[in-house]
């Protein structure tokens, strides 16, 4: 479905300008929600045993299994715009949450998994490996669609004290304010036609990745970029550096799955680049488990 076409007919409706609601529609993104529930037809499932293609093993780290966090079938999946998700098969996500979140920032990627399983695979239910509590309670997930505008949004709305932008972000308000006066009500409208689940999602596939992971990102390519001698950053510019890198970056890289862990005390996130997601590269997805707020 043309997402982005019926916004922005329906912007026209309300008389909005071409100009206004290309620049909006520009920086909006649909995510898919998966929540539990009897509405619907399940798209995935989450917990339980995975199904792997016959006489796959069960994915590891080391000689330790990674434990099964959920799958979803992607063409029962609601289609996004610009969201390169692959047209069938089945993806099976994998992570170890807490040596993934003692590894953040090595690059060791061991502890997390995007597994593909193509459409046309013989696939059967994997065996249980014979670790205690590694498998959780199974159960279906069904699927909505929510509207998301990228986190710097959220620092120009008018209770934000301005003096705590940087200069970059202070720019980016500006532009905003001389671009678009009619904001809220592009936002308004996009709620209208993609309501917020106010509900605990089990996971959200693509959308915005989390600010803290763009900015994780960017600090460690601007790091990379100076010891390689390829720039110079004073200390006294290094945020507002930062803020133009996360800025650039958000726009490359797309959220592949955020959720909370069963405990609560992690929340695990897969991000990748529009174009290894495009490319069907999901071996390059990026895994960072955090602790919940």
């Amino acid at each position: 479905m043309d997402h982005q076409g019926q916004f922005r007919r329906a912007a026209r409706e309300l008389g909005i300008p071409d100009g206004e609601i290309v620049r909006f529609t520009t920086h909006l993104r649909l995510s898919i929600r998966l929540g539990g529930g009897s509405g619907g037809v399940p798209v995935g499932q989450f917990g339980g045993l995975p199904r792997l293609p016959v006489g796959t093993d069960w994915p590891t780290a080391g000689a330790s299994p990674l434990p099964f966090v959920f799958s979803v079938d992607c063409a029962a999946l609601p289609r996004v715009d610009d969201f390169g998700l692959p047209a069938d098969g089945s993806l099976l996500f994998f992570l170890a949450h807490e040596e993934d979140h003692l590894a953040g920032g090595t690059g060791d990627r061991r502890y997390a998994r995007v597994a593909y399983v193509p459409a046309d695979t013989d696939t059967e239910v994997a065996e249980e490996p014979s670790i205690p509590n590694l498998v959780g309670e199974q159960y279906d997930v069904r699927a909505t669609l929510g509207a998301e505008l990228p986190p710097w949004f959220a620092a120009h709305d008018d209770d934000e004290d301005e003096d705590d932008l940087s200069p970059f972000q202070q720019q980016l308000a500006a532009d905003l304010e001389r671009d678009l006066p009619h904001l809220e009500e592009l936002r308004a409208l996009a709620d209208d036609l993609w309501p917020p689940d106010e509900g605990l999602a089990s996971a959200d596939i693509g959308g915005y990745a989390d600010d803290e992971v763009i900015r994780s990102i960017a600090e460690q390519t601007l790091a990379g970029r100076e010891k390689a001698g390829e720039i110079v950053v004073p200390v006294a510019q290094w945020y507002s550096q930062v803020e133009q890198e996360k800025h650039q970056l958000t726009s490359e890289w797309v959220s592949l799955a955020r959720f909370p862990l069963a405990n609560e005390f992690y929340y695990g996130s897969f991000v990748i680049r529009h174009d290894d997601l495009t490319a069907g590269r999901l071996d390059e997805a990026l895994s960072v488990t955090d602790f919940s707020e």
